[in-house]
């Protein structure tokens, strides 16, 4: 049905259309709406450059809505019957063939037609009419418009597929959301039931990508966009359209407020709005304030929302197992225990009209649970086969609806001919019951996999004390509110053992907060006032104040949530190989199955084997069709499908519970290829923290003066080693307490300091600036000789020796002199010489490059035992140097910071940024180690070798079993052995298989991570 407007259009907003669009309901009609208000708007399509809008009422009183330029009109008009290109290209001549119709354009997976016409010579009827003659049925779509601004650039949006069971299924789906305009990007994950699609909102919408897929016979529904300022709400107390104008007027006043949709079914309400302008606790507030508290709000999360989901699902398998399971049992003891007690046997070989009890009472219960309780087997086979694809409700509708058939066919042909074939309708029972069993199982399995994001989702607490504070600042009171509003600036009280809301810094108090859980961190850290705490981390024993700095999809949990999931989604390349089985395997099957009917029925006709294998009043067909039944139902595609999504799932969750962050299986499948692991020297072998370790003064000038001489040219100066140079002046010359404030230190050094000019910074040398006339440079050789200073031999040896023990000197020259060098080190990790160690056991070669001298490289090199190193390499030439590696066709891994080393992440195979810390988002990185421990590179490429052992097991096991299995469904060993699968056997192999597969990718789930005392107990394998 139509949605209906069912509110009036805003005085205020005189360029602004409000209509009610499509959202589906439970049943599949249209029952919601969306109002667009301005903005970057998802759910607004601008047709042409048009944005006033218009309305007209027809013969019958309804309005329409549409777009116009002086006398022309455009519509959009459902149209359902259309199969094929014939059927569009049959409504697209109809409506060409009227009189005014200026263009037609029928999309066929849409099933919309797109039309523009005169509407002084064609009236709306006249379109639906013209297509209803052609033989299809026409409804008129109401016209969605928007006001102002229109969307821009690409969003990606997540969608739930339901129905999907095999691999096949996933390359139907896929291939028909390709397929739709405006369609970038489309992958779907089987484990997860989700859909990721980057589309133009501008060609297409999210409803038509909804509808696509319901139109190819499965269920889905949207979950939530890459629209970082969105809020869904529950809302109470919306009964009737005068409530819905209310609710509707109250938005449309909210200054900040971009669109808004209302699911009258779910009760719903999603806002679009500008986080600059307005924060959710002030929408919240100010719908229930402005509504005199009549309306009723409470904020959803989509995370939780897909939980459920994942439960529900297994619901609903437990209840048509369980249905199946008291179906079949009679059916079973009919079959097998009856007829070895007397008095009940009787009973069921009482006739009673054509047939015996027995047989009506199996007749009818397995009509039950062949068309009713597998009626979904019948769908899914159904889309399938519409889609030009098969998969495994392919076999199991063939294979129980053959031995349904049959048995029917026995029972009939029996009663009019008096010859009484055995039936076999335990085996259609049975083996449903076996099938939905197996589905029950891996679905369970499957939200195992899946546990990673629903413990991080879980890490959020429900809601935060908001202190409330005067003009003046001071504390008031306190308010408990929803954690998912509050917004960037609230001061929130967080108690001993509560988990921190949202990131943030440290305002008041002190403690020690428990991080393990977001960065994998296990020793508690201490916080401070100006310290960062992240969001879902627990606090210990102190009070703390803390000021939320992000909320939302900002703050590092979420970001690892979407990370995780976006990894979860990709595919790894291995699973290509799947993909195409998948395509091939059930065509294969049945071609199987049919040859093996034939085999064995024309073998027999011919005398091929003895009459005593033959069932009890059998024939020779019936000992064919149960060995093709066989056949069909014990062979499995989805444990094909299944090994290697599941293994990328566990995987990932795992190392994020591990401080590890994986970008997506085919970062998964490279790092186990790793070759060499080349390494960024400062920050990533050192510390990153430099430190003066010496300082020399080679003329009369006083130690004083010389060190405030360079702490003057150096204040300007962003470089880490002029900031070691500013903290040793400020110790040394101050005395400073490490406590004292900043603000006092720094007034301090400003009076201490002397007056710089023309100061200026020239990368890889140094700095260069005047104080009281004179020139002053600090830095390297180069910056000396190129100004035509003379290093003497005594000042090159006390240089030399620096670098020979791994730490860099800096000269300083006034005016044509050189006055002194100061040494600074940055200190190794303590672990950095044994992860070396480590990766060369692993059969990896390590590699350092840096930008440092030769022979400071070298001694750093000499104390971790790196043969191969490249220094004086500035930050460009890194990406160069692993290009060099890569020439040979090696896999390339390199480890560096995430932020100068961004060209060289980009160009490795495997680019690893460590020390993330709280800057989880870093786009050239593969893996993402949330702390600074070297260890963790250790931990990223274990972890990716250890699943793909898994992953290639899976796959073992996935192809033994069917290479096994479907000779000896077939019979193959049959004239040998007497070995003989009964159809309801074969049924139960076939869903423990895949429920197998998933239950050895938790496996995974045992993973722990090298320790420091047993890597170099690592081999290559």
């Amino acid at each position: 049905m139509l949605s209906r407007p069912w509110f009036a259009m805003a005085p205020t907003f005189k360029d602004l259309q409000l209509t009610g669009v499509g959202g589906r309901d439970s049943g599949g009609g249209r029952d919601s709406l969306a109002i667009d208000v301005g903005g970057d708007l998802e759910d607004v399509r601008l047709l042409d450059s048009y944005e006033d809008a218009y309305e007209n009422t027809d013969d019958s009183g309804k309005i329409r809505h549409g777009l116009q330029e002086g006398d022309m009109k455009r519509i959009q008009v459902k149209v359902t019957g259309m199969t094929c290109a014939a059927c569009s290209n049959s409504v697209e001549g109809a409506l060409m063939s009227l009189n005014g119709v200026i263009s037609a354009s029928v999309a066929l997976l849409q099933h919309k037609a797109d039309v523009v016409f005169d509407p002084n010579l064609v009236k709306e009827e006249d379109v639906k009419n013209a297509i209803e003659d052609a033989g299809f049925e026409a409804e008129i779509l109401e016209e969605k418009s928007s006001c102002r601004t229109k969307p821009q650039g690409n969003l990606v949006g997540q969608f739930t597929i339901g129905g999907m069971t095999c691999a096949a299924c996933v390359n139907s789906v896929e291939g028909i959301i390709r397929k739709l305009p405006g369609v970038k990007r489309a992958t779907v994950a089987l484990p997860t039931s989700l859909g990721e699609v980057e589309y133009d909102p501008l060609i297409i919408s999210k409803e038509e990508i909804v509808n696509a897929i319901e139109d190819a016979g499965f269920d889905a529904t949207f979950v939530q966009s890459s629209e970082q300022d969105k809020i869904i709400l529950g809302v109470v107390g919306v009964s009737n359209e005068l409530d819905a104008q209310t609710l509707e007027g109250i938005l449309c006043k909210l200054k900040g407020v971009r669109q808004f949709g209302f699911n009258r079914v779910s009760r719903e309400l999603d806002v679009l709005f500008d986080t600059q302008i307005l924060g959710p606790r002030s929408l919240v507030d100010a719908l229930v304030t402005e509504s005199s508290g009549r309306f009723q709000m409470h904020v959803k999360n989509p995370y939780t929302r897909m939980v459920s989901q994942d439960e529900e699902e297994s619901s609903k398998m437990y209840k048509l197992f369980s249905s199946s399971l008291f179906l079949s049992f009679p059916i079973f003891l009919m079959r097998f225990i009856c007829p070895h007690i007397p008095l009940v046997y009787a009973l069921l070989l009482w006739r009673c009209g054509p047939f015996q009890m027995g047989d009506w009472l199996s007749w009818i219960l397995v009509t039950i649970i062949q068309f009713v309780i597998g009626k979904r087997f019948y769908i899914a086979a159904f889309r399938a086969l519409r889609n030009g694809s098969t998969n495994m409700d392919v076999l199991v509708a063939l294979g129980t609806t053959a031995s349904y058939v049959y048995s029917v066919y026995a029972l009939l042909y029996g009663a009019i001919t008096g010859f009484w074939s055995p039936t076999y309708f335990e085996t259609s029972a049975m083996l449903i019951t076996f099938v939905l069993l197996g589905k029950y199982l891996e679905s369970l399995a499957k939200g195992k996999t899946s546990d990673a994001i629903k413990k991080l989702v879980e890490l959020v607490p429900a809601t935060a004390l908001l202190l409330l504070k005067d003009k003046e600042g001071k504390n008031v009171g306190e308010r408990e509110i929803d954690a998912l509003l509050i917004q960037p600036g609230d001061v929130l009280k967080v108690v001993p053992g509560a988990k921190v809301p949202v990131d943030g810094i440290v305002e008041w108090g002190s403690s020690h907060v428990n991080e393990s859980m977001v960065t994998g961190e296990s020793a508690p850290v201490l916080k401070e006032v100006e310290s960062l705490v992240i969001g879902g981390t627990i606090n210990f024993h102190g009070l703390l104040h803390v000021r939320a700095t992000k909320i939302g999809s900002d703050t590092v949990l979420s970001q690892i949530i979407s990370l995780v999931e976006t990894a979860q989604m990709s595919k790894a390349p291995i699973q290509k190989f799947a993909d195409y089985v998948a395509s091939i395997f059930v065509p294969m099957v049945v071609g199987l199955s049919l040859m093996t009917l034939v085999g064995w029925y024309v073998s027999g006709r011919l005398g091929g084997y003895p009459e005593e294998w033959l069932p009890k009043n059998g024939n020779h067909f019936v000992f064919a069709l149960m060995f093709s039944i066989s056949v069909v139902v014990i062979a499995c595609p989805c444990a094909l499908g299944l090994a290697t999504p599941t293994a990328v799932m566990v995987a990932t969750g795992v190392g994020a519970n591990n401080g590890v962050l994986i970008k997506g299986g085919d970062a998964l499948e490279r790092a186990q290829k790793v070759q060499y692991v080349i390494f960024d020297k400062t920050g990533t072998l050192t510390q990153g923290k430099a430190t003066v370790t010496s300082l020399k003064v080679f003329t009369q000038m006083d130690r004083g003066h010389f060190l405030r001489l360079l702490a003057s040219a150096e204040a300007s100066s962003e470089h880490p080693l002029g900031k070691a140079i500013m903290e040793y002046a400020r110790h040394f010359q101050f005395f400073e307490d490490p406590t004292a404030k900043k603000d006092d230190s720094n007034i301090n050094m400003s009076a201490w300091l002397l007056d710089v000019s023309d100061f200026s910074a020239i990368p890889g040398r140094g700095v260069r600036c005047f104080i009281d006339g004179n020139q002053v440079l600090v830095g390297n050789r180069s910056l000396l000789t190129e100004n035509g200073i003379t290093i003497p031999s005594s000042v090159e040896e006390f240089v030399v020796d620096l670098e020979e023990n791994a730490k860099t000197g800096i000269l300083v020259a006034c005016d044509t002199q050189l006055i002194g060098v100061v040494g600074v080190a940055d200190p190794l990790k303590r672990e950095a010489a044994v992860v070396v160690e480590g990766l060369k056991k692993m059969g990896i070669r390590p590699i350092m490059v840096t930008g440092d001298n030769w022979r400071t490289a070298k001694a750093v090199a000499k104390e971790l035992d790196i043969d191969d190193i490249r220094a004086e390499v500035m930050p460009a030439g890194k990406a160069d140097v692993i290009r060099s590696f890569q020439k040979d066709g090696s896999i390339v891994a390199m480890v560096g910071d995430g932020i100068n080393d961004s060209p060289a992440l980009a160009a490795a195979d495997v680019g690893i940024a460590i020390g993330a810390g709280t800057d989880i988002a870093i786009e050239a990185a593969d893996y993402v180690l949330m702390k600074n421990n070297l260890e963790d590179v250790i931990t990223a490429i274990d972890l990716s070798r250890k699943t793909f052992a898994r992953i290639r097991l899976n796959y073992v096991f996935a192809m033994a079993y069917n290479v096994i299995s479907i000779p000896i469904a077939a019979g193959v060993f049959f004239p040998w052995i007497r070995l003989k699968l009964p159809p309801w056997v074969a049924g139960a192999c076939m869903a423990l298989s895949s429920v197998s597969v998933v239950c050895s990718s938790l496996l995974l789930r045992r993973y722990k991570k090298p320790r420091l005392t047993t890597i170099l107990e690592i081999t290559v394998e």
